[in-house]
């Protein structure tokens, strides 16, 4: 999309979605807002998702992939116009919200090849974002390269968030780093976003990927980080001879909880999108039970 087309685009599109953004529902400690991850159901068709998820107590869906297709845009729901607009209809007459696109995009590549590649199909999510009202897109680090100096990739991934960032300018889409890979240490994270500080930049916290990892209490990391946190990922966990397995939320022996309480002190506005990581680890629970039973669970609590 050239620079003066995508300009009007999101005119356009700004003034249609503008009012989906200011008319956010409002947090409510005793009703947290929920979503999933539609990577823990890797092989249900869109409607079969949008179905569910309003059958259960659900207010928003993260699109992480549809019948294992990870490009949105290659998706039948999302690859021309008219079937963005039926599927935003779709989402809306059912009573839900998009609340995260899950892209691919890495941003710790430092040849130029890929790199560019990776810029490219975030800015991808980010214009199919901004046409379904979606205020959020997700890009991550993944392993940092061993052959090259941590700061230097880390400095990276801090452009990379600027020149997204500033993509994004004009329209109503956040791009958010997830909290991932070898980028999960406070110290590191915390710097990241102080470095690349753009009103359309934040961060996803997924507060189990951090501690699964760096032990460090989630009740510090979200003090750390609180300012960039814009949407969640939660799941539950245990290590079973040093290895980690993943639990439905509350059957675990992971700290989460601290986390989902540290939030809802905090006066934490967004979604608790729940990843159940089933494309990943097909072992797990099927999404029949897990993504049924995560509503009843973090109701549980909150009202507890």
């Amino acid at each position: 999309m050239d620079h003066s087309s995508r300009r009007d685009f999101l005119k356009a599109t700004t003034g249609i979605l503008g009012l989906t953004f200011l008319n956010a529902p409002a947090f409510k400690k005793k009703n947290p807002l929920l979503s999933f991850s539609t990577l823990g159901c890797p092989d249900w068709t869109f409607q079969t998702i949008v179905n569910f998820a309003a059958a259960h107590d659900y207010q928003g869906i993260e699109i992480r992939g549809i019948k294992r297709e990870l490009d949105l845009t290659k998706c039948p729901e999302f690859n021309s116009p008219q079937n963005i607009l039926a599927s935003y209809r779709l989402v809306k007459d059912k009573g839900l919200k998009f609340v995260d696109l899950g892209a691919s995009a890495a941003l710790h590549h430092d040849e130029a090849k890929e790199r560019a590649r990776n810029l490219d199909d975030a800015k991808r999510f980010i214009d199919l974002a901004q046409q379904l009202g979606c205020p959020y897109i997700r890009v991550f680090p993944n392993n940092l390269p061993k052959d090259k100096e941590r700061n230097a990739t880390i400095d990276l991934i801090t452009k990379g968030l600027i020149e997204l960032g500033d993509y994004a300018k004009g329209g109503n889409v956040v791009v958010l780093l997830e909290t991932h890979g070898d980028l999960v240490w406070i110290g590191d994270l915390r710097k990241t976003m102080e470095s690349a500080a753009n009103a359309h930049v934040g961060l996803v916290w997924d507060p189990m990927n951090m501690w699964s990892i760096t032990k460090e209490p989630p009740a510090r990391a979200y003090e750390n980080l609180k300012k960039y946190i814009r949407h969640t990922h939660i799941k539950d966990l245990k290590f079973i001879d040093g290895k980690l397995q993943y639990t439905l939320l509350g059957q675990g022996e992971s700290p989460i909880f601290e986390a989902v309480d540290a939030l809802s002190n905090g006066g934490y506005k967004g979604y608790y999108s729940f990843e159940w990581e089933k494309m990943w680890h097909p072992e797990i629970e099927e999404p029949e039970v897990a993504l049924a039973a995560y509503p009843k669970v973090m109701r549980q609590h909150f009202h507890h």
